[in-house]
């Protein structure tokens, strides 16, 4: 595969499958709310578009229109907050794959539609974060993926052209995002895909594994 001057990661799905946290999260959130729980198979195409969109989600599959989403998206976040780490883990091939990127003199970043309160620590307690030079989050920009402003943020703070760099995503959200700032993008066939066959979303590649990249 091509070698590129910078590497954008989405986080969920990608580098670390932390759908049995997020899925803990959400039902304890919806068990105070007094909701069945749902199963993770569901969070996992659930998973990508924020917090909120996750919960508007579930409701959703409840068939449970107009309630005021706040109290549950607090409860999830408070909870979610204090269990990032629990179960998570990071996919096979990720940590030398950064290793081996970083070592070329790449730069890498982390482009995800999490919150910076939760990406951040997520990224450090499971012992990433010394692979990248940027973390760019669902709020660190107006616009979350997959509106472009965070990909070409991550772009302008590493100093690298769109044409110079790789984003490595999972889902429509990461495909749209960077072809809409003119970067190439590849799939993880086996991520947080919404229920959609990464094939078909015309990506620039479909891998099963990080150190394809290499």
């Amino acid at each position: 595969m091509q070698s590129y001057d910078a590497y954008l990661f989405d986080l969920d799905g990608t580098l670390v499958d932390t759908a049995p946290d997020i899925n803990a999260a959400l039902n304890f959130c919806l068990a105070k709310a007094q909701l069945a729980t749902v199963d993770i198979s569901l969070t996992r195409h659930w998973v990508g578009y924020g917090s909120r969109t996750l919960i508007d989600q579930a409701l959703v599959h409840h068939q449970i229109e107009g309630a005021d989403i706040d109290p549950l998206l607090t409860d999830f976040l408070t909870y979610y907050a204090h269990h990032l780490t629990d179960h998570s883990q990071i996919y096979p091939g990720v940590e030398p794959t950064l290793k081996q990127l970083k070592d070329r003199g790449a730069k890498l970043a982390v482009v995800t539609n999490k919150l910076t309160s939760l990406a951040e620590p997520l990224i450090a307690q499971i012992g990433l974060n010394s692979y990248f030079d940027l973390i760019v989050c669902g709020d660190t920009t107006p616009h979350a993926k997959p509106d472009p402003a965070p990909v070409n943020f991550a772009l302008n703070n590493l100093g690298v052209s769109a044409s110079n760099a790789l984003f490595v995503g999972d889902s429509d959200t990461d495909v749209k995002a960077a072809k809409a700032s003119h970067c190439a993008v590849v799939c993880l066939r086996n991520g947080y895909n919404h229920g959609t066959d990464v094939t078909t979303l015309a990506a620039n590649g479909v891998i099963d594994d990080c150190r394809e990249l290499l």
